[in-house]
């Protein structure tokens, strides 16, 4: 079964990678067709199947007279194809974290003019997630604003089934003081159940498949240290923060607590095993929540913050999906209009209070679901935790995918005892180093 967070969070994965060479030198121009003097428009707009219904877009259509949505769906080849063509939507799905190769290459549109003038979207209502959608010229976080977020979630905090620790006699997690990595490795052996070489219940989930850069990041920054230079242009495993958390993930591995690319879940996401409750505890973002709303869904779930390496808690957003506008698009001002409708109209809030993920407007945190006893605890972990939410840092200059795979290449050759721990991160740091500096030779 996929759900509809599996599918967001693959999208997510999908969008950390870089645009084609064709597309980064094409030029942008084309984009859907403009107004001219009918008043008539057609409006390209490219996002997932499930983010748009036949209703908000007559809606949309409804209050904006002359203006035509057409979908296309969000498929990341050809969103590079259109971009190179010089003929791109007027929208795109993207997620803020991913956003720095996009923005580098002069490839979006600065929404900062639109903002100042809009009277439905203003910056002082966005969350601080959509600040990774920002670019100065030389970094990510910083400057215009060149997409908006339409959800997000602490990507590494915690959800686990209350029935299995009862089973296990493993006291119930805190709601409010983040566990350490090292704790949560000694209670998942406790949670997990193996019997005959066949695992029964995991103790915990790490979508080891999804990401392994975004919580070895927060590990690192948990520690004080951080992955990157200041400048996103050199990545470094051999310090002690980096060995630290690289030494966890192996330690992970080699315990047989929970999945692994060694050994991986058939359909490469915790869900169905957590909701078959074979899976004590899984790392998933708020929302992983959405999945227990229906009436037959487990209910014997709590939300956790997000565990700890060091002293300083960092609850991270690993993406944030959202959208940005173009350069090459010749429809802005209407792209603009869906905009507006799409992240503070009936959408937000019916995306809000479905509990699918966080609102990226301060606005509409209240629309979050609070009817069922599960919701009511995860709301409040995530409002404790909303002042120290970070996003993961994101160079330009490296893909999310070769993030992954290099990563999860050295770990399984040290989970297998083939490298130390040392050894792989210094691998690790040479490669991604040689990675980085083509990638900072193509951005020029």
């Amino acid at each position: 079964m996929t759900t509809r967070a599996s599918r967001a969070r693959r999208i997510a994965v999908a969008t950390g990678a870089f645009v084609a060479a064709s597309v980064l030198l094409a030029g942008c121009t084309g984009g859907g067709t403009g107004g001219g003097d009918s008043g008539e428009s057609t409006l390209d707009v490219m996002f997932g199947a499930q983010d748009l219904s036949d209703e908000q877009i007559a809606e949309f259509e409804a209050d904006n007279p002359g203006v035509k949505i057409n979908v296309i769906v969000y498929d990341q080849a050809r969103l590079n194809t259109m971009l190179a063509s010089g003929n791109p939507p007027d929208v795109a799905f993207g997620n803020a974290v991913g956003s720095a190769n996009f923005n580098a290459r002069g490839l979006a549109t600065d929404l900062t003019p639109y903002l100042e003038e809009s009277d439905v979207l203003k910056e002082d209502d966005l969350q601080p997630v959509n600040n990774a959608f920002r670019w100065d010229g030389e970094k990510a976080g910083e400057g215009p604003l060149y997409g908006i977020v339409k959800d997000w979630s602490q990507d590494n905090a915690l959800w686990y089934n209350t029935a299995l620790f009862d089973a296990a006699g493993v006291p119930y997690l805190s709601d409010t003081e983040p566990i350490t990595y090292d704790e949560l490795l000694d209670i998942s052996k406790k949670l997990s159940v193996i019997n005959g070489g066949t695992t029964e219940v995991y103790g915990l989930g790490m979508e080891w498949q999804w990401t392994l850069y975004g919580p070895i990041a927060a590990m690192v920054e948990s520690q004080g240290g951080s992955l990157f230079n200041d400048d996103l242009t050199e990545i470094d495993f051999t310090s002690p923060e980096a060995q630290r958390a690289l030494q966890w993930f192996v330690d992970y591995g080699k315990s047989g607590v929970g999945p692994t690319s060694l050994n991986p879940l058939p359909d490469g996401s915790d869900y169905s095993t957590f909701a078959a409750e074979r899976m004590a505890i899984s790392q998933d973002g708020y929302w992983f929540g959405g999945n227990f709303a229906g009436d037959d869904a487990l209910k014997t779930v709590r939300f956790a913050p997000a565990p700890v390496m060091g002293d300083t808690p960092v609850p991270m957003s690993f993406g944030g999906a959202g959208a940005w506008i173009p350069e090459g698009s010749d429809n802005k001002d209407n792209a603009w209009k869906f905009m507006e409708y799409f992240m503070a109209g009936p959408p937000a809030e019916a995306r809000a209070s479905s509990g699918w993920g966080i609102p990226s407007l301060k606005s509409l945190a209240d629309k979050l679901p609070q009817e069922q006893d599960y919701q009511k605890q995860a709301y409040e972990v995530v409002q404790n935790q909303a002042d120290l939410t970070v996003p993961l840092p994101d160079s330009p200059y490296i893909s999310a995918g070769l993030l992954q795979d290099s990563i999860d290449k050295y770990l399984q050759q040290a989970i297998k005892g083939e490298v130390t721990v040392e050894e792989a991160g210094a691998k690790l740091t040479d490669e991604l180093n040689e990675a980085l500096q083509q990638g900072i030779d193509q951005v020029g």
